[in-house]
């Protein structure tokens, strides 16, 4: 018999109530995945009258034996991440072995916010209204094919250099032109390496999972976050996010 996929997406600007919906479905889901967004998300889930809001960690974390994928269209900010997981295990959740992540997925990291803060003041009374979590930015480096990415940390004399050359755009238009304070390359690597180790046991080319849960005949959830009309294409433009949702 075969699996579904199904989708669930915000139809105006977010907020729309999608985690309840998303905490119903992952009952009969066998994996939950994100596939767009940042940490920018925030979907409230209520088990057992316990409230838990997750911003990265897809909601199925929450349903024992149900996988959790996080897909190569997200922007992944590690320190984020890491807090969310080390929450959820403070109260019994297992996290670890049943989350996976792209290694695509661009990362999130101090010049991306800096930048987007920079950005947000400059613009005054015109600001976007962006969560000054460097989302944007990092969606930006993406495009421009300069963003770093998560499996780039299993390589660290390469993504060390990646990283120096990068900042180095940064750094220079946060000084000369939002005249703000540059973002110091050593301790963002040094930062970046406290993560890695944490992280990269969980990286895992996530395509072929998908393929597999599909042969297998499972349901699969594709968790949105946002709303249509915060599309990046199809929203209120410019008063959007930066991603497809």
């Amino acid at each position: 018999m075969s699996g579904r996929n199904v989708v669930v997406i915000g139809t105006q600007w977010g907020d729309e109530g999608k985690g309840k919906i998303v905490d119903l479905l992952t009952e009969r889901a066998a994996a939950v995945v994100r596939f767009q967004g940042g940490h920018n998300a925030g979907h409230t889930l209520v088990i057992d009258g316990e409230k838990t809001v997750l911003h990265l960690i897809p909601s199925g974390i929450l349903r024992a034996g149900v996988q959790c994928l996080i897909g190569n269209g997200v922007v992944l900010a590690p320190g984020p991440l890491l807090e969310e997981i080390r929450e959820l295990e403070a109260k019994g959740v297992p996290v670890r072995d049943r989350l996976r992540i792209s290694p695509a997925c661009p990362l999130i990291l101090p010049y991306h916010v800096a930048m987007d803060v920079a950005r947000e003041k400059s613009l005054g009374e015109q600001k976007i209204g962006t969560t000054g979590r460097g989302i944007g930015p990092a969606y930006e480096d993406k495009a421009a094919r300069r963003g770093v990415r998560l499996g780039d940390l299993f390589y660290w004399q390469q993504f060390s250099s990646k990283l120096a050359e990068v900042m180095e755009y940064y750094n220079f238009l946060l000084a000369n032109y939002y005249e703000t304070k540059p973002v110091d390359f050593q301790e963002t690597l040094d930062a970046t390496r406290e993560v890695a180790d944490e992280l990269l046991p969980m990286v895992a080319d996530i395509g072929p999972m998908l393929h597999d849960l599909r042969d297998a005949g499972e349901n699969i959830l594709f968790e949105g976050a946002q709303g249509t009309l915060l599309d990046i294409d199809l929203g209120t433009y410019p008063f959007v996010t930066s991603s497809n949702t």
